[in-house]
């Protein structure tokens, strides 16, 4: 009688867990620090750096006589707005991929910058006099792009990679249009969302640094042709709007150089300028972070 020998079925190969250094994600949250910090030092501190600021503030005037409506409504409904979306999608996500440890993650990252921002604004003491004519409280760091930026930033966390260069994009434009609806309503300065930008930032990387380290292989990324979603020119788009603002403020600030004195609308559109640069130069910060950190995987 002729015996039968099962052969074992060769292992299935599978990833390993991805690669991550947490050196460039504690090194682009420190330089978020000193974002913040330089931000506080300059636009608060130094007489220039609070003109300049002041100067978007008064100007914001003339734009939200134009569209003051239509922003004002989009800031009425942003807190809930910010939430339900962040809500809606983690929820979904986790539910569909059973991601419950970034889930949580995310979470616990976007409360740790409302806090933060919070704690700050609370702590900071009143703008000094530094002979700008300016209401001496302090508004910095803004709540309202801090909630809308970190509601973004949630998305972004709990997503799969191949969607995250969309997400980014789409999220840090919205972050971007409520820091700039709170200018045009003159609710906060330009510093003061750039501030808000720089904390949501900063939890962001460590929430990401965690996620990626601990995802026991789910987070691989494929490069950006294996999705629509993840085409280089969700990263290219705000990287052009980050240059082009840029090289704007650069020019409006130069025009007004010469009348230190003198606050003119350049001033409102250098502080628009200015929340794009930050807010869009993030974007493509977490974009890259949350793309190429995560080790490329056979698609097998």
């Amino acid at each position: 009688m002729s015996s039968h020998h099962t052969r074992p079925r060769p292992a299935r190969r599978t990833a390993g867990r991805p690669t991550v250094h947490a050196a460039p994600f504690l090194l682009a949250a420190l330089l978020c620090v000193a974002g913040f910090v330089a931000t506080y030092r300059f636009f608060i501190k130094s007489p220039q750096g609070q003109f300049i600021d002041e100067s978007a503030l008064v100007e914001a005037a003339v734009a939200r006589r134009i569209i003051g409506a239509q922003t004002s409504q989009v800031l009425d409904y942003l807190p809930a707005t910010s939430l339900v979306v962040a809500a809606i999608v983690v929820v979904i996500v986790t539910l569909a991929r059973r991601r419950w440890k970034s889930a949580g993650i995310a979470l616990a990252a976007m409360a740790a910058a409302n806090l933060t921002t919070q704690l700050i604004k609370a702590g900071l003491p009143d703008r000094p006099n530094v002979g700008v004519t300016t209401l001496a409280l302090n508004s910095l760091p803004s709540g309202h792009s801090t909630l809308a930026a970190s509601a973004a930033a949630a998305v972004i966390l709990v997503v799969s990679p191949r969607w995250r260069p969309a997400a980014a994009f789409l999220g840090g434009s919205y972050a971007v249009l409520a820091g700039v609806s709170t200018l045009i309503n003159q609710w906060h300065r330009p510093a003061d969302v750039i501030a808000a930008f720089f904390i949501v930032s900063f939890w962001t990387l460590l929430g990401a640094l965690v996620i990626l380290r601990g995802d026991g292989g789910t987070n691989g990324w494929f490069g950006p042709e294996a999705h629509w979603a993840s085409r280089r020119w969700w990263t290219g788009i705000p990287a052009l709007l980050t240059l082009l603002a840029a090289a704007a403020t650069g020019l409006l600030l130069r025009a007004v150089a010469g009348h230190a004195q003198t606050s003119t609308a350049y001033f409102f559109l250098a502080g628009v300028g200015q929340i794009m640069v930050v807010g869009y130069g993030l974007t493509v910060l977490a974009t890259l972070f949350l793309t190429r950190q995560a080790r490329r995987r056979s698609a097998r």
